[in-house]
């Protein structure tokens, strides 16, 4: 049978797509975050020949590769841009690398210097716009393609402590000590996030997710200046460009904060860490609010029962709202191949 909003408006169907525009889709649409990366082997083998991580981030032919290579071993519904949320501060003008078992590091810290120290190279990320063209071009016409950037608060805290760090406590001090300093850095971080995303819109990107991976280190006051008002500013601004392009949110480790979250930013979606009960994101948040989550990535790792009892009882507790069905944070280098082949068998049926 013809797919009626196909012929409706002459434009394929986007699953993925259409649940956040507040549609139930069933089976659910899917996409897995960091769904492009280590734990497939001809990403390992890319990397090998192509260099380090920022080798391949501004490489676009790699990066491209990279974000397509997972459409074709799984019928993911959804394609998420190769990048990372560092290329932001790296554009800002702050030196950026990453160590081999350590992570990324940035410098200067921004503990110690003013951000106005900062020269901006923003051409820095003309190659991520060049790799969403050349993403575009390749995708399957009913692939939602995913942009997205790190949300002001997280990505102030690698800035501030030039590394990532458990407890985010010099960001946390730093908003104690001298919030004025640290509201200036998020003004910034603000106003260069709100050009990325709508640069990655414009060269053609359907939906963006805002990554606040470490939301859940403040206090109800610090969240809701420097995550719920930063983002509600983001998506305002987003939406008086890009009116039609859903915003996905995904402040991990926001617990019980979630409902004032989905209240004051206005955004579309809502992605579950894995801490979070779907039972009770189905009672607590807005009535028809589409969600994505959240299965435990080390339940994926561990397959068999673990993984099927975990499907089920998403699957079952968000049955009646618009639902993508996801991981709680991103998947685990040590995840088997056939476990996510598992798993988009128990969720596609």
């Amino acid at each position: 049978m013809p797919d009626p909003s196909k012929q409706a408006t002459g434009r394929p169907d986007k699953p993925l797509l259409a649940v956040l525009r507040g549609e139930r889709r069933d089976p659910p649409p899917m996409w897995l975050m960091r769904q492009a990366g280590r734990y497939l082997p001809e990403y390992r083998a890319l990397r090998a020949t192509k260099g380090g991580f920022l080798d391949l981030a501004y490489d676009p032919e790699a990066a491209a590769e990279i974000t397509l290579q997972p459409l074709r071993r799984f019928p993911f519904d959804g394609a998420i841009l190769f990048s990372d949320i560092l290329v932001v501060p790296h554009a800002m003008g702050m030196d950026l690398t990453f160590v081999a078992g350590e992570g990324p590091r940035l410098s200067p810290p921004l503990v110690h210097a003013p951000i106005c120290d900062l020269s901006p190279q923003m051409e820095r990320l003309n190659p991520i716009y060049e790799t969403v063209r050349r993403v575009k071009a390749e995708l399957a016409p009913e692939t939602t393609f995913l942009g997205f950037a790190g949300s002001p608060w997280t990505v102030a805290t690698y800035m501030i402590a030039g590394q990532g760090s458990r407890d985010q406590a010099e960001a946390r001090q730093l908003g104690y000590s001298d919030p004025g300093k640290l509201d200036a850095i998020l003004d910034v971080i603000s106003c260069i996030t709100v050009d990325y995303l709508s640069r990655q819109i414009e060269t053609g990107v359907d939906a963006v997710q805002l990554f606040d991976s470490w939301a859940g280190s403040l206090s109800p006051a610090q969240f809701e200046r420097h995550v719920i008002a930063r983002t509600a500013w983001i998506v305002d601004q987003l939406k008086r460009r890009h009116p039609g392009t859903p915003i996905i949110g995904f402040p991990k480790g926001a617990g019980g904060k979630l409902r004032a979250y989905a209240a004051e930013t206005r955004v579309d979606a809502i992605g579950l860490d894995e801490t979070v009960d779907p039972a009770w994101a189905h009672r607590e948040l807005p009535v028809g609010l589409p969600v994505q989550g959240n299965l435990d990535p080390l339940a994926l790792v561990a397959g068999g029962e673990p993984l099927i009892t975990s499907v089920e009882r998403i699957l079952d507790a968000l049955a009646d709202r618009p639902h993508i069905f996801n991981l709680g944070h991103g998947i685990q280098q040590t995840t088997p191949i056939e476990h996510v082949e598992e798993l988009v068998a128990l969720v596609k049926g």
